[in-house]
């Protein structure tokens, strides 16, 4: 499951050894280079690696809002808006050129419902920001975001504040990406009837805006009773930085206790 270097990283002699010399010249050429090089923008999704399902595009709708304040947010959630801010990206976090927003708690609730909180946060939108409620008046701004935070009532889930950061394609981005884990079925562990450990459920990365990845699939078709796996056994597009130590593990086999003996009498 590790990934094998791009053909592009590798040297002529090197190539030489596989491919006939034409070949070989042809893949480091600047021309092939400058049309299949993943490390390079514009960026793109790879084939086999998830990406965003269009059905879930949505336009996120707000309104400017003059200031911050508990009284004035609590007054924002009684009409069923939630109080939001939007920063530029610096380093992977917020920046500067905040702009003070309110959007349609509705809205929020129903994207975090349909995604999951992890995935929500995972994902990009367009944001809308409206002179007038409700996408009347004015355009204000229309900016590709990624939502950084968002927090919920600990008793009901009611959005209670979101944080957005702009997204244009030269950002990149400090994710924590879901992990959806796949191939349970076939792996021989879990068919002796041994135990699934996850230890970690998203992983951090810096992702170019373009290719941010709604999820990341971890293949256990091939885990047997013991074996684990870590972080470095992510399959992920090149251009993504991980952030965290490649050698944590991220979920393990472990094998099934043996029934306690009776006691003698």
């Amino acid at each position: 499951m590790l990934l094998r270097r791009p053909l592009q990283t590798l040297t002529l002699p090197l190539l030489r050894r596989h491919l006939s010399a034409t070949a070989a010249e042809a893949v480091v050429s600047p021309a092939y280079l400058l049309c299949t090089d993943p490390l390079s923008p514009p960026y793109d999704y790879l084939p086999g690696h998830p990406r965003p399902d269009p059905k879930h595009d949505e336009v996120i709708l707000a309104v400017p809002r003059a200031s911050s304040g508990r009284h004035l947010a609590a007054k924002e959630r009684k009409v069923g808006r939630v109080p939001a801010i939007v920063f530029e990206q610096e380093n992977g976090q917020e920046g500067g050129n905040k702009r003070l927003v309110s959007v349609q708690s509705k809205q929020i609730r129903k994207l975090v419902d349909h995604l999951g909180r992890s995935f929500f946060l995972s994902r990009l939108f367009q944001l809308q920001v409206w002179s007038e409620h409700a996408g009347q008046g004015d355009l204000v701004e229309s900016v590709r975001v990624l939502p950084r935070k968002v927090h919920l009532h600990a008793g009901t889930d009611e959005p209670l504040n979101v944080t957005f950061m702009r997204a244009p394609s030269s950002a990149l981005l400090k994710i924590d990406v879901p992990l959806v884990f796949i191939g349970d079925d076939a792996s021989p562990g879990l068919r002796k009837g041994a135990y699934f450990n996850t230890i970690k459920r998203t992983v951090k990365y810096l992702c170019p805006a373009d290719i941010v990845p709604p999820y990341i699939e971890v293949d256990l078709s091939e885990l047997d009773v013991g074996q684990k796996l870590l972080m470095r056994d992510l399959k992920v597009h090149p251009a993504l930085k991980l952030l965290q130590s490649p050698d944590q593990p991220i979920c393990s086999i472990i094998g099934s206790r043996a029934p306690e003996q009776k006691k003698s009498k």
